[in-house]
């Protein structure tokens, strides 16, 4: 369907794209990944017509629909909601206005045998068959169940767009190009701005699409569920596997390894073979042998090695000093704006070493809450207050846009600098990937990948023990996601995170804050298990509609089960019952976890990291020993 041969994109001495050929058939699903700067915007471009190669052509079939949504875009402010995503139907309106035109003249003409009137009767029925293919109802429906499936609510689809976020904003974009129903789509990160649940929603919309898709996103679960195909940019070549994202990254390796012991084997025997050469070179009883594997050596055909881009985020949180048990504690909060709530009457407490998520449908008052945590902003009613010596890290989620972009990569970090770290700012931009000349470029040009990344070297200039990260992997690459999950994961305080990424949550957090219809719910475990419960609920709540016979009633628990009569409990030994359960379960995991590392110690392999065991198992009995602590004094709490 689409064909790039042999593209090359240059600027100035940099080459982006090197005599690169891709094709992408019709109906195909594919995934397009490389690290920030690698060039898939660049890609997308080309395929829309708004970037010219360097050289190299582009073909694609004529009248081709192609539906574009970038990493940033401007959107109208004047319309509503409904009023921008029914624009994209301009042609519809045409077909209206031309049927109108038509009514009005055959009702002042008389000619009726005429061939010019029965030329108007013909466009007329002409015009009438196609909108009734495509009724203004129906187009309104599936806008409305576009937008719904993004996360808008029907009593939103008459505010201004004006009123609501970029994100939200983003989403009417989106919602435009899914109903025009083009023949290819181009996504470039579109589930930056989407909640969880719209995410699930995309899926099933792009899963069943019978057009190709061309997609970048850094979300790998999401790749997997959509992309059958992953192309990956790298130092300005195109690999292409006919394999999902996950499977690509294990064929990856594979293809790699078995290259470079090809190779390995055919250097060593042009070793031997030069230095047989070498050794009877003088010899006349050699020679005939000697010329014969010299000619051999000229028709070698040399194996190469593909070039790889190893270069990575080598990130690591600076250890931070003891907080007081209780970080953040909430009673009753109400939170939001002048003229607008957003949540009420919310319990919240986080505790010193646990890592926290906010997630839930944007709007709902994460970020509320964020800046409320930060100081930034007050509590309509109830109380909010910070835990003892409680030292907080904020990244907004606007974080890459606050810089100066009259700044350099370098002063950036320089004006936030205090004291001696000011003297390891080279190597703090080096592990995050600003090396050489990067240092010296201005905020402005820099990808939003490369901001990120940026705002979250300022974070660390400073120790903190509470970290506040709004979406901080927007416009992350997978591998420099991976690396600051780790991070994160081996962090010593607390920390708290909004987000919309599951992979990037899954493995991290261990309790959940949900934002829902103005009310805040506390979730205990992994945001698999919130998920898998959420749509537990959702199927009650259908069920709940239905005649309810005894067999469908939810069996009450047994007089021996530890839960009977908790329902009788009130909200805070519910809330203290759950945290026990959770612990529990915590201090399981990590007692198992020391075990084995206790058997590594034991009986180290001659490949074994000692330090990062030893570190590890310091790490875990530490946090065993608190969890512990926390339980004696819950069971204590409870038998009182």
């Amino acid at each position: 369907m689409i064909s790039l041969n042999n593209i090359s994109v240059v600027f100035g001495s940099f080459t982006l794209l090197d005599n690169v050929s891709f094709h992408m058939g019709s109906s195909e699903k594919l995934g397009l990944v490389g690290k920030n700067g690698a060039g898939k915007s660049t890609l997308m471009k080309l395929i829309t017509g708004e970037q010219t190669p360097t050289s190299g052509s582009v073909e694609k079939p004529s009248g081709i629909r192609i539906g574009y949504l970038p990493q940033i875009m401007e959107a109208s402010g004047s319309r509503t909601v409904m009023e921008e995503t029914m624009s994209v139907f301009e042609e519809h309106h045409r077909m209206e206005a031309g049927m109108a035109e038509i009514t009005a003249e055959l009702a002042t003409r008389t000619d009726y045998e005429s061939s010019e009137y029965a030329a108007l009767i013909a466009r007329m029925n002409e015009l009438n068959d196609r909108m009734s293919l495509e009724s203004a109802g129906a187009l309104r429906a599936r806008a409305e169940r576009t937008l719904t499936g993004l996360g808008f609510k029907s009593d939103e689809f008459d505010r201004p767009t004006a009123t609501f976020s970029h994100g939200w904003n983003m989403r009417i974009a989106l919602a435009k190009i899914l109903i025009s129903e083009p023949d290819v789509l181009l996504l470039d990160e579109p589930t930056n701005h989407l909640d969880i649940e719209s995410i699930e929603w995309f899926e099933d919309y792009l899963k069943a699409y019978r057009g190709s898709v061309l997609l970048v996103s850094h979300d790998r679960k999401f790749l997997d569920n959509v992309t059958s195909r992953t192309v990956e940019i790298m130092l300005g070549q195109i690999h292409d596997y006919k394999v999902p994202y996950s499977k690509y990254q294990v064929l990856r390796e594979e293809r790699l390894a078995q290259q470079k012991a090809a190779y390995d084997n055919q250097q060593r025997m042009i070793e031997k073979t030069e230095e047989f050469i070498q050794r009877f070179r003088y010899k006349p009883t050699k020679s005939n042998q000697v010329q014969s594997r010299i000619k051999a050596l000229e028709k070698l055909e040399r194996i190469e090695i593909d070039e790889v881009d190893k270069s990575t985020l080598a990130l690591r949180f600076p250890p931070s000093q003891r907080s007081g048990d209780t970080v953040f504690k909430a009673t009753g909060l109400s939170a939001g704006y002048p003229g607008k709530v957003v949540f009420t009457n919310a319990d919240i407490e986080i505790s010193r070493g646990e890592k926290v998520a906010f997630i839930g449908r944007n709007g709902e008052g994460k970020t509320t809450l964020m800046r409320l945590i930060a100081g930034e902003l007050e509590p309509l009613a109830g109380e909010a207050r910070l835990g003892h010596n409680v030292s907080l890290g904020y990244y907004a989620q606007n974080q890459e846009e606050v810089l100066n972009p009259a700044l350099t990569v370098y002063e950036t970090l320089d004006r936030d600098a205090v004291g001696e770290v000011r003297t390891r700012l080279r190597d703090i931009l080096g592990a995050f990937l600003f090396k050489g000349e990067d240092i010296d470029k201005k905020v402005s040009v820099l990808s939003g990948g490369e901001r990120a990344r940026l705002g979250m070297a300022s974070l660390m200039l400073r120790e903190h023990n509470v970290l506040l990260l709004d979406e901080p992997t927007n416009h992350m690459d997978i591998r420099s996601k991976d690396v600051l999950k780790q991070a994160l994961k081996t962090f010593d305080g607390t920390l708290i995170v909004v987000s919309h990424d599951r992979d990037f949550l899954d493995g991290l957090v261990n309790k959940l804050y949900e934002f829902r219809d103005g009310k805040v719910k506390e979730h205990l475990g992994s945001v698999g298990e919130f998920l898998q419960k959420r749509k537990i609920e959702n199927l009650q709540e259908l069920e709940r509609h239905q005649a309810c016979t005894p067999s469908q009633e939810t069996p009450k628990p047994k007089a021996d089960d530890p839960r009977a009569g908790w329902k009788q409990l009130s909200k805070e030994e519910k809330k203290i019952r759950n945290r026990i359960s959770f612990l529990e379960k915590e201090i399981e995991k990590l007692e198992g976890n020391l075990r084995e590392i206790e058997k590594k110690l034991a009986n180290p392999g001659n490949n074994d990291d000692i330090l990062e065991f030893t570190r590890m198992y310091l790490e875990d009995k530490r946090s065993l020993d608190m969890y512990t602590d926390e339980w004696t004094e819950l069971m204590e709490q409870t038998e009182n």
